[in-house]
């Protein structure tokens, strides 16, 4: 209730709020001149005419005008500081000073001299104590000041927004005191030339020249909303500073702003999307109350998948990942998730099995014994090279892994399975992609053949900082003094957060009736050179190339890796409708019937066994629709000894 009260007061219009102080200090300065006049007679004074009314009421005014005129009321008030309290002892000393000439003009009207220093002295703490309180009623007193400036001069800095979020950063900066915060910027025609702890509120035109007057070296982004905070990055882009951005108060565990909390900009904040709220019905339809199965659970997607199952009340989780290590991070994160639970939540039951989805009899025992009613199957080898230099490993995981589950789930009555594809299965040109294609054909297949458990696929782009983001390399290759390796300059990507993926999937999941390819809506596909280039800008550094020969970071184009494509699809067919979420799209798409793809599963068995990679792409190409593989190089069997070339962008 008092933080709703104290919310409602701080958003209350900035022009409602300085009339309202203004009459305040009206009053209080008139209290104060009473007092001053009551205690220099020794009563209560009481005007003895409505000329002694009028002179003694223009003091206060006069003060009131002084006060305005300086510039006090463009201060926040509850962020006041030293600056604001000598504004308020200047002010008030220089109208006592013009009404003392008033009074000393017009003196039948007798008002001692003694009043008028009295006067001084208690209106000016009265104006200043009003402020400190109000602080202190809004848990915002003010912003500490460094008791003395460091030895080494700090770089000077500007905090891009005013708000709260910028409000906090300033006052973690000056604990710290190894920045020089210059100014602030703000968006909000209202909070121009306002001061806040000390500091003058400029607007964005004004940043060029502040840039250059003050040597600027940073500008640190306080915005929490995406799109705004978008913008705002692609106008920094043309200044010659390195940006950094402060997470929203939500994503801040510790709910306080600190400096280990700023980052450098990645492409979240420059392709991040305002987000759609889930609905809650869907993400909880196949969770609550159920024995929940997630493979892949150490990786991006299942790891995330992992925490927001976690809090839609499931029974049971079960997580399954062949990786060791990445197994015992993701159970470690879980047992601290679930001891931060409210005793009031119904803690799930949690078990981590170590092992492969191409064992059939463990995939067979884990789903039998935990009863497991809803399987999400993110395990997969993703890296489109890796997997194309390592055909058989890649084919025979995401192939025969994902039939090791169909078939499970079809023999121990699961209510649910749902896949993770990808868009390079659509129209694939490397193998990853295929493989991929042949997963879903087989969720396909499953479903048409019967109607008790629900078969589905959720197919989508890259996803924002996962373990083969382009960003972490190319944020390395800025630190390291480059060049960036970028593969062609016309290749572009969709990009979506591993959050809003993850939740999309659970949603999409819950709306299938069986055998559905489910699609997400990535929004706009992106250059990744011009990715490439704002990162370089942002990180207050210059593209050199033919037209910039002194500038810091190059750009070399590598060519494209063996199977990868210049832009990504994510529709094979054209028949695609709506569905109950604005970002998730349904398409019918063609698939092969149980008996024929049987065939090629036998046969893509064999091939695998013998390890002939040009037999395991020869029957992708006839099963997989629209598969024209990049031939960089004869196809040969590869052997685990075998060395795969160094991932590059």
């Amino acid at each position: 209730m008092v933080g709703s009260w104290r919310s409602w007061l701080i958003e209350l219009p900035r022009y409602f709020k300085r009339a309202v102080l203004a009459l305040i200090d009206f009053f209080l300065a008139s209290a104060a001149l009473w007092v001053a006049l009551s205690i220099r007679y020794g009563q209560y004074f009481v005007p003895s005419s409505l000329g002694q009314l009028g002179l003694l009421l223009s003091g206060p005014l006069i003060t009131l005008l002084v006060l305005w005129r300086i510039g006090l009321y463009r201060l926040v008030t509850r962020f006041i500081g030293y600056r604001g309290t000598l504004q308020i002892i200047a002010g008030v000393g220089f109208a006592v000073l013009v009404w003392s000439l008033l009074v000393f003009m017009v003196g039948q009207l007798g008002v001692p001299r003694s009043v008028i220093l009295t006067y001084a002295a208690l209106s000016a703490a009265l104006l200043s104590l009003l402020r400190y309180a109000i602080g202190i009623v809004l848990d915002s007193a003010g912003i500490p000041y460094p008791a003395s400036k460091p030895e080494i001069a700090p770089k000077s800095a500007i905090i891009y927004g005013a708000g709260p979020m910028g409000i906090a950063l300033l006052q973690a900066m000056r604990r710290a005191g190894d920045r020089k915060v210059v100014a602030f910027v703000d968006t909000a025609p209202t909070m121009w030339r306002q001061y806040i702890g000390g500091l003058k509120v400029y607007a964005p035109s004004k940043l060029t020249r502040l840039i250059e007057r003050e040597s600027v070296r940073e500008i640190l982004v306080a915005v929490p909303e995406a799109r705004p905070r978008r913008k705002i990055l692609h106008e920094l882009e043309q200044h010659p500073v390195e940006v950094k951005v402060l997470p929203a108060y939500e994503d801040i565990a510790s709910g306080r702003v600190r400096l280990s909390d700023l980052r450098p900009v990645d492409v979240t904040d420059l392709l991040g999307r305002d987000p759609v709220e889930p609905n809650p019905e869907l993400l909880r339809r196949n969770i609550s109350g159920k024995a929940v199965l997630l493979t892949g659970a150490g990786g991006s997607i299942g790891s995330e998948l992992v925490r927001q199952v976690l809090h839609l009340d499931p029974r049971l989780v079960v997580l399954l990942d062949v990786s060791e290590v990445a197994l015992y991070q993701v159970e470690l994160e879980v047992r601290d998730r679930l001891s931060e639970m409210q005793r009031t939540d119904r803690i799930p039951k949690v078990k981590a099995v170590l092992g492969s989805v191409l064992d059939e009899a463990l995939i067979s025992d884990v789903v039998r014994s935990n009863g497991i009613e809803t399987i999400f199957h993110a395990a997969a080898y993703k890296h489109v090279p890796m997997v194309e230099r390592n055909p058989i490993s890649g084919v025979e995981n995401n192939v025969f892994g994902t039939q090791a589950l169909v078939n499970a789930a079809l023999k121990h009555g699961v209510e649910r399975m749902v896949l993770i594809s990808t868009d390079k299965a659509v129209r694939p040109t490397n193998v990853m992609g295929a493989s991929k294609r042949l997963s879903e054909l087989i969720l396909q297949a499953a479903a048409s053949e019967q109607n008790r458990t629900v078969f589905a696929m959720v197919r989508f782009g890259n996803v924002l900082d996962s373990s083969g983001s382009v960003i972490r390399r190319f944020r390395q290759q800025i630190q390291a003094g480059g060049p960036i390796t970028v593969t062609h300059p016309e290749v572009t990507r969709y990009f979506m957060s591993i959050p809003e993926a993850a939740s999309l999937v659970i949603q999409a999941g819950a709306m299938a009736n069986g055998g559905e390819v489910f699609v997400l809506d990535m929004g706009e596909s992106v250059k990744i050179d011009k990715l490439a280039r704002q990162l370089i800008r942002l990180s207050g550094l210059e593209v050199r190339d033919d037209t910039n020969p002194l500038g810091d970071i190059a750009i070399s184009y590598i060519g494209l890796r063996p199977g990868e494509k210049l832009y990504e699809e994510l529709l094979i067919g054209a028949q695609t409708s709506h569905t109950e979420h604005p970002r998730i799209q349904k398409s019918d798409e063609p698939f092969l019937p149980s008996s024929a793809l049987g065939v090629e599963l036998i046969d893509l068995k064999a091939a695998l066994t013998a390890r002939d990679g040009n037999a395991v792409r020869a029957i992708l190409l006839r099963s997989v629709e629209g598969y024209e593989p990049h031939i960089e190089e004869p196809a040969t069997a590869l052997h685990p000894q075998e060395i795969s070339a160094p991932l590059l962008p």
